[in-house]
């Protein structure tokens, strides 16, 4: 099978395919159809900008996958994926957005060719890239198959990284230490925050040293002031202002994996109570390094964290992280496991995870996160080196 521009050798691919079939016969699916641009590339090497469309990789018990997708992206899938030309397989441009036809007919006359139209189908029911019409018109179309929901089937499995994709992160955090200290060094008075933005999005796509930089699959989040009580704004064309906290929540991106890393900065002299509670934080945040150990819970990591805010008045509610590795738009998590108190993922050496113990207060907020790697060994690792706390410019 030729290798093309994969960025991963194919013993890498091969583990990856096992993991996936050996999932698949244990929830009892025959064919997978996998939407995910994530989990495509993942399977295939597949990248490009085309899950605007419909596409998707299809994997049975035997032989390559077989990616799918529009005509135009298939030359794309020939210079990226690892997959023969045979296995790779494009519909017409008149399918695309017609209200005469829909792409879902030509995938199920494939999935008939295959033999299967009477196969246990699992799809990604909960996906932002597998519309209900398009559920509608295959089942539609495949009326002697079992269509069922096999949604994070292989996100689940992607949850502990090789070595190879633990290099790819450890890029991303070295593009991430820059992005962020760019950030802080630029921010003061008086600068538009579109200006700033576009000198993080330099930093970032410039990368550092032979590491070029991806697009992130989300883009820099950088509310200031009372904005920054909400957790997912962007940005703006107002000038920053003195006596006003700013975070940045952004990541590097290398090959399409992320290491997402979030700080503070504050114009002026911080109210006590910012103060006291970054205290409050980074106590937390040791807490919670510590409670990330091979063999605890992800939940651990959670009440170490909250428990400490509780002793310091503080309460917070939701997580506090989840998983994070290759991914494209419009997050850079996997959507597997959670760090909450109700997950009881047990942690395994190889686990990466954006450790994110926000607090958005009623006036302001205070971001300081860490890419997170579970060792062997011991606490987990934090991939970045940036000083942790509130970064204050008088």
């Amino acid at each position: 099978m030729p290798q093309s521009n994969a960025p991963f050798h194919q013993h890498e691919y091969d583990r990856r395919i096992a993991k996936t079939r050996s999932a698949m016969q244990a929830a009892g699916i025959e064919v997978l159809f996998v939407t995910d641009p994530s989990n495509q590339a993942w399977l295939t090497g597949y990248d490009g900008w085309s899950f605007y469309v419909h596409q998707g990789v299809l994997l049975t018990m035997e032989g390559e996958p077989i990616w799918w997708g529009r005509h135009m992206d298939s030359l794309g899938a020939k210079r990226t994926c690892w997959l023969s030309e045979a296995a790779i397989h494009g519909y017409a441009d008149n399918y695309v957005q017609s209200t005469e036809r829909h792409p879902m007919q030509h995938l199920a006359q494939l999935i008939l060719g295959l033999g299967m139209g009477t196969a246990r189908i699992g799809v990604e029911m909960e996906n932002y890239y597998y519309s209900a019409k398009a559920h509608e018109v295959l089942t539609r179309a495949l009326p002697s198959a079992h269509v069922t929901d096999a949604t994070a089937l292989v996100n689940w499995q992607r949850l502990v990284k090789s070595d190879a994709e633990i290099d790819f992160i450890r890029k991303a955090a070295r593009i991430s230490e820059k992005v962020v200290q760019t950030a802080i060094e630029k921010a003061a008075p008086g600068v538009r925050k579109n200006d700033l933005v576009a000198e993080i999005f330099h930093a970032g796509i410039t990368g550092v040293d032979d590491i070029w930089g991806d697009y992130p699959a989300i883009v820099p989040l950088t509310p200031s002031g009372v904005d920054a009580t909400a957790a997912h704004l962007t940005w703006n064309g107002a000038e920053m202002r003195e006596n006003e906290a700013t975070f940045f929540e952004l990541s590097g991106c290398y090959r399409r994996y992320h290491a997402p890393l979030c700080r503070t900065v504050y114009l002026g002299t911080p109210p006590k109570e910012m103060v006291e509670a970054e205290q409050a934080q980074l106590e937390g945040i040791s807490a919670g390094l510590e409670a990330a150990r091979a063999g605890n819970r992800t939940c651990d990591i959670a009440n170490a964290f909250t428990d400490v805010l509780r002793k310091h008045g503080i309460h917070r509610e939701g997580r506090c992280g989840y998983p994070i590795g290759l991914s494209y738009p419009p997050d850079w998590g996997e959507r597997t496991a959670s760090l909450r108190r109700e997950d009881d993922t047990v942690l395994e050496p190889g686990m990466a995870f954006h450790f994110m113990p926000a607090l958005w207060m009623d006036t302001w907020g205070l971001e300081t996160t860490e890419t997170i790697l579970i060792t062997e060994t011991g606490p987990a690792e934090a991939l970045c080196n940036v000083d942790r706390k509130l970064f204050v410019k008088r």
